[in-house]
């Protein structure tokens, strides 16, 4: 069996217990609804004798389903610069599902500052947390990557994080690396060197992962009050909207499925709640840009003839907004067994040129900062040089470029072919 290793990293580890907790509702769900089919036919039986055995073996069978949970074990290391989010997450509910040696953890933190996590006090700490790292890997009969769930915005998540990841990829170049970031926002925000930490830490994820997963803090706030229409979401919520995604996106590593290489949705009210822009995470329009590869992963019972059909008319009618020059573009993925409380899902990941957008964002906001040396001594006195941060703007002026040139690459294609077919049109006449 294929396995990831996940690596937690940072304070802002709320969206794990709620993603443990997803997890744990599909185990106990099934195990419960199991148990409780088998009630459903004995409850019609009288007598003392009959009773005292049915009580007997509902008992046993939920020591049983509780010993089963308590053998559980997550193959994931969580990792802080300071014991506090350890200590909480030891207490909470799903504390019994990391080993103890799974906790790496400092005493100082990090500060906020991305150089303490990535030179300083992240680096005293990374060798521990490569070793417990490889100790779990070792375990694995078929390891197939990593997984990190980290904030850009925080020290030790952006500092460390990154570096772990480096490491991950120095020890481990022939395996996937993947990260579910979380990008911040002036508009949720408290900290104000997060642009700093945000931009050197994208210059890292670009040059050492495979995929990164980028979330948006702006983007579910806006999930929340638009959609939800909660008046003052708590970090909670957001963490509930992480753990949903982060829920869709692993199914099939944990669920038997079917995979398809041709153009694919589900029903059609679930296909445009997919596409459509204010349910997207990252806080940038997709009719803004190109998609130049989609991934879409159906949970629950649906016809695959179906979600073709709808996968294809949503690609038809959208023709505009997806690339052309990328062949087999749009993948999509079906399992059988559907989140719990819902008959139906499904989770959408796209590579799209409007993520510049969100790029733009960030750094409009370290250049304004940088411009003026706005608390860059904090960064320097820990070692940090300030060609690094020049190098980082300048790496992330690339990224957006990048996708500046997808994007133009397909408007010159599309101009060229109008051409061809104006001077067709003028020979035919």
């Amino acid at each position: 069996m294929m396995r990831y290793v996940g690596v937690r990293g940072g304070p802002n580890q709320g969206n794990i217990n709620d993603f443990m907790q997803m997890l744990m509702k599909t185990i106990v769900g099934d195990i419960t609804e199991d148990r409780q089919d088998r009630d459903i036919i004995t409850e019609g039986r009288e007598g003392k004798q009959d009773r005292d055995i049915i009580e007997d073996r509902q008992v046993r069978d939920i020591t049983e389903d509780r010993q089963y949970i308590i053998d559980i074990k997550m193959i994931a290391v969580l990792v802080d610069l300071e014991p506090g989010t350890m200590d909480s997450i030891r207490a909470g509910p799903h504390g019994q599902l990391f080993k103890p040696e799974s906790f790496v953890f400092g005493q100082s933190g990090a500060g906020n500052n991305w150089a303490k996590g990535h030179y300083t006090e992240g680096a005293e700490l990374v060798d521990m947390v490569i070793d417990v790292i490889r100790n779990e890997s070792e375990k694995c009969d078929c390891l197939q990557g990593f997984q990190m769930t980290h904030s850009l915005g925080g020290g030790t998540g952006s500092g460390l994080g990154t570096l772990l990841v480096a490491k991950i990829q120095e020890e481990y170049s022939d395996r996937i690396i993947n990260t579910f970031s979380v990008v911040p926002s002036p508009k949720v925000s408290d900290t104000v060197v997060e642009p700093y930490n945000a931009i050197l830490s994208i210059h890292q994820l670009v040059e050492n992962t495979d995929e990164t997963f980028c979330i948006d803090n702006e983007a579910l706030y806006d999930i929340c009050f638009r959609t939800l229409k909660l008046q003052n979401p708590t970090y909670g919520d957001l963490n509930h909207l992480v753990s949903l995604t982060m829920s869709g996106v692993t199914t099939c590593l944990r669920f038997p499925g079917g995979l398809s290489k041709y153009r694919a949705l589900t029903v059609a009210e679930l296909t445009q709640q997919m596409f459509d822009a204010k349910n997207m995470m990252a806080a940038c329009d997709p009719r803004h840009g190109r998609y130049l590869t989609v991934a879409a992963i159906f949970r629950g019972r649906m016809s695959m003839k179906e979600v073709d059909e709808q996968m294809y008319n949503v690609q038809s009618k959208n023709s505009a907004f997806f690339t052309e020059w990328i062949p087999n573009n749009v993948k999509t993925a079906v399992c059988d067994i559907p989140p719990r409380g819902l008959k139906m899902s499904a989770t959408f990941i796209g590579n799209s040129t409007s993520i510049q957008e969100l790029f733009k964002r960030v750094s409009e906001q370290f250049t304004s900062m940088f411009r003026r040396r706005a608390f860059l001594h904090w960064y320097l006195n820990e070692g940090m040089d300030e060609m690094e941060f020049t190098e980082a703007e300048s790496n992330m002026n690339d990224l957006i470029s990048e996708y500046q040139n997808c994007e133009q690459a397909e408007a010159a294609e599309e101009e060229d072919d109008d051409e061809e077919e104006e001077e067709e049109v003028e020979q035919e006449n």
